[in-house]
């Protein structure tokens, strides 16, 4: 096939990790087990995506491993207040937003007057997460994990304490995720101030609504309510939406189409403060360009969302020598280990994009690396999703960071108004923006708006995993009609300079 990329110009780590990976079996062999003054092979601190997954990975290659989780229930923040009830709010106000907004009416589809139960609304989120960190549980009952619950403490290079006990073990894996960021000068009550966690639960619609950041959760929480009723207003520091690491482009008509949605957005402002009045909450604002400008927003619900922080703080980290960074992230070399060689962390704790999937693959590539497997991950390959209507999605490169780096690229696009399915179900806002290395053809980088993008990045994912070119998309049959074809058609205009159904 012309212009296809060769497993030469893969990279070096990619071409090896399948000739000097050892097998499972291998792996399971190799490893050495709890010596006898040990309780376990392996301690993991933390339960959420990248512990709990670390945890199951240890005992299916044969480690005595010991979880603990100080909350009620395993899952971390994302199964428990993060990714998990947010996907579920969004999924369902989205039905009642269809329903309520005339959409399904243009569908030929008349109900009667629509109304919202939200106590119904909120206890089919809850249903789910119930659902999901139980099944984490049985999950580590029938591998053999113990689960331990307190707050666990490193306090030798081989030994967590947990309470009144002291577990020994040979490794020790730091898994404790994140936590909400405090905005300086506002105490959040969970009530009408609001973290995400807040947000997740609200008792009513607020009428107005102000979010604090307009980076992913804000713009996913923002349109929750924004769909239910309230009326919503994001205010951003940055001068577009959709947080760090989304092209230029894509947040400009991310923007567009939010604001068609109802929510407004006050970018390159800063938030002063916020005062409790007789009339709801006052918000000061301040124009980042011209600090003259001012303005205040009256809401009955303040969210703040303004980023997440490691959650290390009382693990013990200075008392055992583990070195940190100044925003309080583990330090740790290629193969997940601290300075401390028998002391690993993963996830949120350390550096890199707080994401459950990235912590999950680093939990797995961790513990196969105790067991004697080469680790090896690409974080370039590491996919980003908006989980919005239409959703936004990304993986690798941005036109702006390749200007950057001097590096030739060409671009191929294809809007979802000349897709056929997404015609066909109404629901064409967006496109499809592949970036494709100008001498080689590799694909760099793929960005996408769609309602289905979330999905549609893996495809683009396991490309870049490969090392594919425009070419090899372009050439690879798609099933029709879908929104996978607009992917296609991206990768046709990027190595041919024509899509077949766009001009």
């Amino acid at each position: 096939m012309l212009g296809r990329v060769t497993s030469k110009s893969l990279p070096v780590a990619r071409r090896l990790v399948g000739c000097v990976q050892p097998s499972i079996s291998v792996l399971v062999s190799r490893r050495n087990y709890a010596a006898s003054s040990e309780d376990a092979d392996l301690v993991v601190i933390g339960s959420g995506p990248g512990g709990y997954v670390a945890a199951v990975k240890a005992a299916q290659l044969g480690f005595k491993t010991v979880c603990i989780e100080k909350n009620d229930t395993l899952g971390g923040t994302c199964l428990n207040v993060g990714c998990i009830p947010s996907k579920a709010l969004l999924h369902n106000s989205h039905y009642y937003h269809l329903a309520k907004h005339g959409d399904l009416k243009k569908r030929g589809i008349e109900v009667g007057e629509v109304s919202l139960n939200l106590d119904v609304f909120m206890k089919q989120k809850t249903d789910a997460v119930k659902g999901l960190t139980g099944g984490v549980a049985f999950l580590f009952k029938k591998n053999g994990v113990r689960q331990v619950k307190g707050v666990g403490q490193i306090t030798g290079p081989n030994e967590v304490t947990v309470g009144s006990e002291k577990i020994r073990t040979k490794y020790i894996l730091i898994a404790t995720g994140s936590e909400v960021t405090p905005f300086p000068g506002i105490t959040i009550d969970e009530e009408t101030v609001v973290s995400s966690t807040g947000a997740l639960s609200l008792k009513k619609v607020p009428e107005r609504m102000i979010v604090i950041g307009a980076g992913v959760i804000g713009v996913e929480l923002g349109s929750v309510w924004s769909r239910l009723g309230s009326k919503v207003t994001c205010v951003e520091f940055l001068g577009h939406v959709g947080g760090q690491g989304i092209d230029d482009e894509v947040a400009k008509q991310f923007q567009r189409i939010l604001m068609k949605q109802g929510i407004q957005f006050r970018l390159e402002t800063k938030v002063m403060g916020a005062q409790k009045g007789s009339n709801g909450i006052v918000v000061q604002t301040e124009s980042v360009k011209d600090p003259a400008k001012k303005e205040n927003i009256e809401c009955d619900v303040l969210l703040v969302c303004v980023g997440r922080r490691p959650y290390t703080q009382g693990l013990g980290l200075k008392d055992v020598g583990i070195q940190a960074d100044e925003r309080g992230r583990v330090k740790v070399n290629e193969r997940f280990q601290t300075n401390v060689p028998s002391v690993y962390a993963i996830g949120d704790a350390i550096q890199g994009p707080m994401l459950a999937h990235k912590a999950e693959d680093e939990g797995i590539i961790c513990v196969e690396g105790m067991a004697g497997g080469v680790p090896h991950i690409d974080y370039n390959c590491v996919p980003s999703v908006i989980y919005t209507h239409p959703e936004v999605a990304w993986v690798g490169k941005t036109e702006q960071e390749l200007t950057k780096a001097g590096t030739k690229f060409r671009v191929g696009k294809f809007p979802l108004t000349a897709n056929s399915r997404a015609k066909t179900i109404a629901d064409t806002d967006g496109f499809v923006k592949v970036l494709a290395d100008a001498k080689t053809d590799r694909l760099l980088g793929v960005h996408m708006i769609a309602s289905v993008a979330g999905e549609l990045i893996n495809e683009a994912v396991l490309a870049m995993e490969y090392g594919a070119s425009s070419e090899d998309i372009a050439r690879v049959c798609h099933a029709h009609p879908t929104v996978g074809e607009a992917f296609k058609e991206a990768n046709l205009h990027a190595w041919f300079g024509k899509a077949i159904n766009n001009v």
